[in-house]
């Protein structure tokens, strides 16, 4: 199948997206064709552009944000058939590893080879200019039409908007369950989310819905403070400053419950102002990717010790996709967690260096692209 597609030829350059005609195979054993509805344009595809993670090959297709619908199977697939609706997980989870098993999918031993260039196989079903094509996450999203091993597709049911559900694929649970599971936030606790992206606003609405008392969003754009608000945030400001002022107010001084840093890209800085604002005994959960360079990090590790915090990092928000996706995508439907409201701007793919520069500008919660019926 011939079709079009966003590669990089030169990662960590800053050269942006090149729009081109690419070729898909076929599924193989344990794979299936699905044609996209829409991709989320995500931080982590832009990390590939700039080089904060770095690639050793190329070229690569991105996008590992979206949702779509079963076009064929190949050998061996029983769980997915022709016409099911399903959302693509960034992370695939085998079921059977030592992580899966103890009901840790998003660290699954798959997940150590969606940077590797090939299929799980070593193989590519991407071509383009006579040369194998990696794909992000085992997916590339960013055409059309993919051909991805099964274990990274999640069914869902066909009431649900497929543009909207495309989200559910890697932003929505990475913030949702940081506040969920990495935060465990509880009935009427004081959070703090730091940066308010396609992230972030889901860590706002995991931090509500589990019933959070004082939830204070840190975000310099106004557009997106004032849809934290509207989201569940109980105050929005603009620095950390701002938000160490008022969280001490809040607390008497005593601190967040649960701080969680969201920012587009993590950098030292953010470290320690976040760590001042937590309890005794509180939580600071890390989800933003640093760039692989980012190495020393200023922490006051004695007042970090003695006051008995932890610090803790997540992957995908620590969710279990094939759990997880279908419980928000139920949540949707019932008027629980909002989807639509995260979606700024629809781009076309031939737009999608456009796309990124908006996001680079902060002008998108998150921007989408739409394809054609």
């Amino acid at each position: 199948m011939k079709i079009p597609g966003a590669l990089l030829w030169e990662p960590g350059t800053g050269s942006g997206w090149s729009v081109e005609e690419i070729e898909l195979d076929p599924p193989q054993r344990g794979e299936a064709t699905v044609k996209l509805a829409a991709s989320g344009i995500c931080h982590s595809d832009d990390h590939l552009d700039t080089g904060d993670i770095p690639l050793d090959w190329a070229p690569i297709l991105g996008g590992h944000e979206g949702a779509g619908v079963v076009t064929d199977v190949g050998e061996g697939v029983d769980d997915l058939q022709v016409g099911d609706h399903v959302v693509l997980s960034f992370l695939p989870s085998c079921g059977r590893c030592r992580m899966c098993v103890s009901g840790r999918a998003n660290m699954c031993d798959l997940g150590a080879g969606v940077l590797a260039g090939t299929s799980p196989d070593g193989t590519h079903r991407i071509h383009a200019r006579g040369k194998g094509v990696g794909a992000m996450s085992y997916l590339g999203t960013f055409a059309p039409f993919v051909t991805v091993p099964t274990n990274g597709l999640v069914r869902i049911d066909d009431d649900i908007p497929l543009k909207s559900a495309a989200l559910i694929g890697c932003g929505v649970p990475t913030g949702w369950g940081s506040a969920v599971y990495a935060g465990n936030v509880s009935l009427g606790d004081t959070v703090v989310v730091i940066g308010t992206g396609g992230v972030g606003m889901n860590a706002v609405q995991g931090a509500r819905q589990k019933g959070a008392k004082n939830l204070v969003t840190v975000e310099p754009t106004a557009h997106k403070r004032d849809l934290a608000e509207q989201l569940g945030a109980t105050h929005a400001v603009a620095s950390l400053d701002e938000a160490k002022n008022l969280v001490a107010d809040l607390t008497n001084g005593q601190g967040a419950d649960v701080v969680i840093i969201t920012v587009g890209v993590l950098t030292s800085e953010f470290i320690q102002p976040a760590q001042e604002m937590t309890h005794r005994g509180g939580t600071l959960v890390v989800t933003s990717a640093a760039p692989v360079t980012q190495r020393d990090v200023q922490l006051d590790l004695y007042t970090f010790a003695m006051s008995g915090k932890r610090m803790q990092g997540t992957l995908y928000g620590s969710t279990n996709a094939r759990n997880d996706i279908p419980l928000i995508a139920d949540l949707y439907r019932r008027g629980v967690h909002k989807l639509d409201e995260l979606i700024t701007q629809e781009y076309r793919l031939d737009d999608i260096n456009q796309a990124f520069r908006d996001l680079r500008d902060g002008k998108n919660v998150r921007g989408v692209i739409v394809y054609e019926d």
